[in-house]
């Protein structure tokens, strides 16, 4: 499998998310490029780490929304790093 190639989502532990691409449009069209990496990252890891729970999926979103707010902040329309705009 290459490196950027999507992972299936139908292996038992296939992340949900193996490119930016597969990201809700509501998090890919709002995100900075860095930003969706952080999402990505963390979903997969949580979605992991809650799996066979009954609210894994939402539990997953929750926990990368707030990963990306640790590294960003939403100024009017737009998410920008903290400290970019000091």
């Amino acid at each position: 499998m290459q490196a950027d190639e999507p992972l299936s989502r139908d292996t038992e532990h296939a992340m949900p998310y193996g490119t930016n691409f597969e990201l809700p449009p509501s998090v890919r069209n709002h995100l900075p490029e860095h930003a969706q990496d952080i999402y990505r990252e963390a979903f997969n890891h949580a979605y992991v780490a809650h799996s066979g729970e009954g609210r894994q999926e939402e539990a997953a979103h929750r926990i990368a929304w707030a990963a990306v707010k640790r590294s960003y902040v939403k100024v009017g329309d737009e998410w920008v790093a903290r400290g970019a705009f000091r």
